[in-house]
């Protein structure tokens, strides 16, 4: 994948984890796509295992907000640097991490998600 096309799917794609719409997002992956993140670090494979994950997810972060810091292209999709602000009680926590996406044509197959969770955890904790 070209730097190009991985900056404009990410332009589509990032803005689908805010809201609250977890059929929007799923369209991104492929019917078999594997998703793990430190959260479910054993993965998930499949919309069936995957849906269910991404509606909790996107219920208790509706106001999140990812964006695309950087895009290093590879042979089959890229890897990115994001940021995300997510709000917690009165605060906004902000978290920079790494996704490697692999893509069969316009579809996710397989995406991991990286990033220090203590921030986010104490934060949560803190109530």
């Amino acid at each position: 994948m070209n730097k190009s096309d991985a900056e404009r799917f990410c332009n589509r794609w990032l803005p689908a984890w805010t809201g609250n719409d977890p059929e929007g997002l799923i369209r991104f992956y492929d019917e078999g796509a594997r998703y793990l993140d430190p959260t479910v670090k054993q993965g998930l494979i499949g919309h069936a295992r995957i849906l269910p994950y991404f509606t909790k997810l996107l219920k208790n972060n509706p106001s999140w907000v990812w964006t695309r810091e950087e895009v290093f292209p590879t042979e089959n999709g890229f890897t990115l640097k994001w940021k995300a602000q997510i709000p917690v009680r009165n605060a906004v926590i902000e978290e920079y991490g790494l996704d490697i996406v692999e893509m069969a044509g316009d579809r996710i197959v397989r995406n991991e998600v990286y990033f220090d969770t203590r921030p986010l955890i104490e934060a949560i904790l803190k109530g």
